[in-house]
């Protein structure tokens, strides 16, 4: 047993010293293989940093009330005469209460707006969000960063941090027209890089005034007791009868609006890598052919030596496996060099615009690092092979 190791530690060494003689068809395996690996480690740190914007704006202690029955903010309605009935109830409904024993929520409406950089033609919609002034202490992890919040009727405006640093139009103090009225700048919001800093905030009545849509409410939040008064909350809603109602966590709500976009992001991304990954391993197999016929005197006199066929093999495949890992790991860092942090924005489930940050996690490092793994175990396979099949006399001939 230590003599067929020691024979395949041979091997793999003599291969591994005979890589300068076929530098230039190996470098070019290795690169093949690199860019197969960042490009999917592209399509996947966009779905991941996706995920992660709108994770990071859940809270599992945060309710979302909607209402006809849609599990959406643009098609809910939740009618006057629910919201009278729930601020009504004194009973236990699972969610916490000022110190008058009075319900804590805010009612919201989300409108799409355009807004255009100053100079540009280009407009981008973005989310126009009304809310009660409870609305920002509802959410979790967000400060005000500079200015403060809407006075209550007025026409002012908070904007996250993301997209203050986008637009200098939404600058502090600056007027910007929403749709028929111009509103003022007076506070921006950090939310730590999450789907919140992607909306502009309103007071309610300014924004339902100024697009007319008085008395219209989209969704209602309010703060849970914990994270498993959610069942008692639903509960209670399904004793009002007026009008249909969803009750969902925060977290719930993002994570399903996070899934659509970034399952269709990859379903783009495995396809494109995927038929690039089969270029690579006919690129790898030809490298490794390559290595066999360099190396067929070698290998053929020391099998003549007695050398084991299973040393052969193990020492081409080796050989194509580091190849590959190499090439995985360039791939890897080109990745994280040239995606992580960077910016990027899609529409999202408000129909506007949504900025986010491209992120290449451990698990896209895994998954693009294995499928690089995998065309060098798949493309160095059937030349380990050719290895082990080589006849000395046979290798004389060719060396003629």
């Amino acid at each position: 047993m230590s003599s067929s190791i020691k024979q395949t530690l041979v091997m793999i060494r003599a291969s591994l010293f005979s890589l300068p003689r076929r530098l230039a068809i190996s470098i070019s395996m290795a690169l093949s293989i690199a860019l197969v690996v960042g490009v999917l480690a592209g399509f996947l740190s966009m779905a991941a940093g996706f995920e992660a914007a709108l994770r990071a704006a859940g809270s599992p202690t945060v309710a979302v009330v909607l209402g006809g029955g849609t599990n959406q903010e643009m098609g809910s309605d939740i009618p006057a005469s629910v919201i009278r009935a729930l601020e009504a109830m004194r009973g236990d409904m699972g969610t916490k209460r000022d110190a008058d024993g009075n319900q804590v929520y805010s009612r919201e409406i989300v409108i799409p707006v355009e807004v255009r950089q100053e100079g540009g033609e280009a407009a981008k919609m973005l989310a126009l969000r009304g809310m009660d002034s409870t609305g920002p202490s509802l959410r979790d992890g967000v400060t005000l960063s500079a200015g403060r919040y809407p006075r209550v009727g007025s026409r002012e405006i908070v904007v996250g941090d993301r997209l203050a640093a986008e637009f200098h139009s939404l600058a502090l103090g600056q007027k910007v027209r929403l749709g028929p009225v111009e509103w003022t700048v007076v506070g921006h919001f950090s939310a730590h890089g999450s789907a919140f800093e992607s909306e502009i905030w309103a007071d309610l009545e300014a924004v339902r005034s100024a697009f007319d849509r008085q008395g219209e409410v989209q969704s209602m939040r309010l703060r849970l007791v914990e994270p498993t008064s959610m069942r008692r909350l639903q509960s209670v809603l399904a004793g009002i009868t007026v009008s249909p109602l969803v009750a969902i966590s925060e977290v719930d709500l993002y994570s399903a609006q996070s899934s659509g976009t970034a399952n269709l992001i990859r379903m783009f991304g495995w396809p494109i890598a995927l038929l690039m990954a089969l270029g690579a391993t006919a690129g790898a197999l030809n490298t490794m052919m390559s290595s066999v016929s360099d190396r067929a005197v070698e290998i053929a006199t020391v099998r003549a030596l007695g050398f084991s066929r299973l040393s052969a093999f193990v020492a081409t495949w080796v050989e194509a496996i580091l190849l590959s890992a190499m090439g995985a790991m360039i791939g890897i860092a080109a990745s994280w060099i040239l995606f992580n942090g960077w910016q990027a924005s899609t529409i999202g489930a408000n129909n506007a615009s949504m900025a986010f940050q491209l992120t290449v996690d451990s698990k896209v490092v895994a998954i693009a690092g294995l499928l690089g793994l995998a065309i060098g175990i798949v493309g160095g396979a059937l030349p380990a092979l050719s290895a082990t099949r080589l006849p000395l006399t046979v290798a004389l001939r060719a060396r003629g």
